[in-house]
């Protein structure tokens, strides 16, 4: 079901998609709200078992800037914010964010990074942990050495210039997503991150970087596992190979 249109005249829509958050979502909503009072703020649930959706539908119901999307069924990450931008489209939207749900992307960088979006004309703002000034708190070293080691892969593969392109607390302006074809878009977690960002740097927009600390959930379970790291080798894999041979098309390219 598609939220109504909001009234409230914004030109930003951030997008928070939930499983199972209802410990943090509250919260993360709050902070939201404390540092980008005027943005719209889009609550993507995927039939949350835990009572996710009902909290989101008190907060919309306090707050006529908070809408909420119930859908159906977990259906992954990526198809959750592919939603999410549809709804920042259809309803005039200049920009749409991604943030996760669980905290650990602070919304305190959202005026800095739509600051950027702004200013720069950028297509695509990410907030990254691999560039100077950025960092990660409370991961073990293993998970720092695979993140870089993906992200360095990704980069090699695909012949990007992004430092973080797994990264996901972003600024995307609508008009560069949506002139990518949402239907061919069928990855999820950190592949649905490094897909879209290499199609819109390879459509030619314009992508920044700005530093973030990237901090380690506090509750509740990490939606990261071996099969989403296995999807994301896999697919840039074979996109990297595809698009050395000259057979990608920028633009509704399935591989």
């Amino acid at each position: 079901m598609t939220p109504p249109a909001a009234a409230s005249g914004a030109d930003c829509l951030i997008v928070v998609p939930t499983y199972n958050e209802a410990d943090s979502l509250r919260s993360i909503i709050a902070r939201i709200r404390v540092a980008v009072p005027d943005a719209d703020i889009l609550i993507v649930d995927d039939a949350s078992p835990d009572g996710t959706g009902a909290i989101a539908d008190e907060l919309a119901a306090a707050d006529r800037r908070v809408s909420v999307l119930h859908r159906a069924g977990k259906d992954g990450l990526g198809s959750a914010y592919l939603a999410g931008f549809a709804v920042a489209a259809d309803r005039g939207y200049a920009r749409a964010v991604e943030i996760d749900a669980d905290g650990s992307h602070d919304p305190a960088e959202l005026p800095a990074m739509l600051t950027i979006a702004h200013t720069s004309g950028a297509d695509l703002v990410i907030g990254s942990r691999w560039v100077p000034g950025g960092s990660v708190v409370n991961w073990p070293w293993f998970r720092r050495a695979i993140s870089r080691a993906g992200n360095s892969y990704a980069r090699r593969m695909l012949g990007s210039r992004i430092k973080d392109i797994t990264a996901g607390f972003r600024v995307y302006r609508v008009a560069a997503l949506s002139s990518i074809d949402r239907a061919h878009v069928s990855s999820q977690g950190y592949c649905f991150q490094v897909e879209l960002a290499w199609r819109v740097e390879q459509s030619g927009g314009v992508v920044r970087e700005h530093p973030i600390a990237f901090v380690e959930r506090a509750s509740g379970r990490s939606k990261m596992h071996a099969g989403i790291v296995a999807e994301a080798l896999g697919r840039v894999t074979v996109w990297g190979i595809a698009s050395r041979g000259g057979r990608r098309r920028l633009t509704g390219w399935d591989p």
